[in-house]
């Protein structure tokens, strides 16, 4: 990956998600029900407490369960449910130990289209098909992995020019029009 990432808005992080690919999938894994920069910053605060520069799939796989656990309870909590999301991101790391030898862009390489890709990534533990289709979105508009079909693939998060979630996010400017769009979203099923 060559391209900077700016979705933690905190540049050691960013810096993580945009060399590690196993960053980016926890981050993006993250991404729920908590601010989008406080998910991306996860991966950074996970590395920190480990005491690595990078996050190995094969050692959060084997890592033992409760003290990885209290690793993202550890204030500030890694995410709003730290103990749920510490099962998922072992269980997306052993996933990825055993479906690719722990290479996180394994399940992108060599992707022959994007409706494989999209399937690779609906395949991962805790994507379904919106976060799937995210994350085919950003691997395509920023970090240029584009097999044939990836935007058909993406739906309309694949569309150029939109500001829809974090595969448009560039900047601060960029954050604030995803986010205003989310919340024209919010308040049009709360007027339904």
């Amino acid at each position: 990956m060559n391209t900077t990432l700016r979705l933690a808005q905190l540049p050691e992080a960013d810096e993580l998600l945009s060399r590690s690919p196993l960053a980016a999938l926890v981050g993006m894994l993250l991404d729920q029900q908590v601010p989008m920069e406080w998910a991306f910053s996860g991966p950074y605060t996970i590395a920190q407490r480990m005491r690595v520069d990078d996050l190995d799939a094969g050692t959060i796989a084997a890592y033992d369960p409760e003290a990885f656990a209290e690793l993202l309870k550890e204030k500030p909590a890694v995410h709003r449910y730290p103990g749920s999301m510490a099962k998922r991101i072992q269980q997306l790391c052993g996933f990825l130990v055993e479906e690719y030898g722990g290479d996180a862009a394994g399940v992108w390489t060599g992707a022959a289209s994007g409706a494989e890709l999209l399937s690779r990534l609906k395949a991962l533990p805790g994507f379904g098909e919106q976060k799937a289709k995210i994350f085919l979105a950003l691997l395509g508009k920023q970090l240029g992995v584009r097999p044939a079909g990836w935007r058909e693939a993406a739906g309309a998060y694949g569309e150029a020019g939109c500001f829809r979630s974090v595969a448009d996010i560039t900047g601060v400017e960029s954050l604030g029009k995803v986010r205003a769009y989310k919340q024209g979203v919010k308040a049009a099923g709360r007027a339904q």
